[in-house]
């Protein structure tokens, strides 16, 4: 496993503004899941978060309790800046395998692939090991293969069913029907239920 993509791989990447999969604000899938969920005080963590849009977006629209995790300090700069009063307490400069805590949502936006393959069953099992009874992991994962070596690093159903199987039950598992046009028909939305 290559061992380069540590806090200064990711730093370096923002600094660098290397963030191709950064598309500058959250995406639809997303912000049409969130506009369902009426209890705004769910805790919510976003693991290896980036810019944060997401959070940004939940934290505008009256969610209280969203976390956002990521190894690079500089996405959290960023959020901070973007957003002086999201508590600060809230920005966790963090491994996500170190995490502690209790989630009722944890949120995937271009994290799992961002980390290497042989990492995936780890990420799975960690998840679980964060949320809640009941508590759900929810996002979009790519359906697809890169031409490049990752990360980005891609994959397909069937080996993310297998990643995830031990730990959730399936609720959602479908190519999403609302990707934005470059990533229409190679993107996953899943809505994953802790099993208990």
């Amino acid at each position: 496993m290559n061992q380069d993509f540590n806090a200064g791989y990711w730093q370096q990447r923002y600094q660098q503004n290397q963030t191709g999969w950064d598309v500058g604000g959250i995406t639809p899938p997303l912000k049409y899941y969130f506009d369902q969920i009426s209890n705004k005080c769910l805790r919510i963590l976003i693991p290896g978060c980036g810019n944060a849009y997401e959070a940004e977006y939940l934290h505008k629209n009256g969610f209280t309790d969203v976390y956002v995790a990521d190894l690079a300090e500089a996405p959290l700069q960023n959020l901070a800046a973007r957003l002086p009063d999201f508590p600060k307490q809230h920005l966790l400069h963090q491994d996500f395998f170190s995490l502690q805590g209790c989630y009722d949502l944890i949120v995937e936006q271009t994290f799992f692939c961002a980390l290497h393959p042989d990492l995936r069953s780890a990420y799975a099992r960690k998840c679980a090991e964060l949320l809640k009874p009941d508590g759900k992991l929810m996002g979009l994962l790519f359906n697809t293969t890169f031409e490049k070596e990752g990360p980005p690093f891609g994959g397909n159903r069937e080996e993310y069913r297998q990643c995830f199987a031990p730990y959730f039950d399936f609720l959602h598992f479908d190519t999403a029907y609302n990707s934005i046009p470059p990533r229409q028909g190679k993107e996953l939305f899943i809505e994953l239920k802790v099993k208990k």
